[in-house]
Formats: structure tokens, C-alpha cells, sequence
């Protein structure tokens, strides 16, 4: 969720802890770990720290998963069909 977020420009902690609905240290634990895996980048400004995607592929990414929850809830509703 936050980096289908961050595909939309850069935004600060408070900003990403707001719009995911999680506490700010859940969203700082997973920011840190988009960062290590090379995902985003920061930029500084003031004692304000502002995340953004640092590759632009994530794009093809989510519409991958989301052609796979459609395919997912598809077969589901033909099983649950008597």
C-alpha cells in the first residue's frame, strides 16, 4: 500500500501513516525496509524526510497482482457456485 502511494509522488511519514491508517512506527518499520531492499529513496528537508520510489517497474508490478487477485477471486466464486 505504501508504495502504490509513493507511485504518486513523494510523501513524508505523517502523510504515509495518515492515508495507510497505521501507527507511525508500523509505517516507519516498513519504509525501512523499502528502503534496504533498494525501493525508495529520501530527500531531507528540514527535519522533515520525504520518501519516494526509486524505481518506476513497480508500475507493471501492480498490474500483475491486481490481474492475479481478479484471476484469485474469479476461481473462488466458481467454487463456492453449487
Amino acid at each position: 500500500m505504501i508504495a502504490d502511494v509513493l507511485r504518486h509522488g513523494e510523501r513524508c511519514l505523517n502523510d504515509l501513516t495518515e492515508i495507510v491508517g497505521a501507527d507511525q512506527s508500523t509505517v516507519s518499520r516498513h519504509l525501512a525496509l523499502l528502503k534496504n531492499a533498494g525501493l525508495l529513496e529520501t530527500r531531507k528537508d528540514g527535519p522533515m524526510i520525504f520518501y519516494r520510489l526509486r524505481v518506476q517497474c513497480l508500475e507493471g508490478f501492480f498490474s500483475c497482482m491486481d490481474a492475479v487477485l481478479q484471476e484469485n477471486r474469479s476461481r473462488e466464486e466458481t467454487l463456492m457456485r453449487p
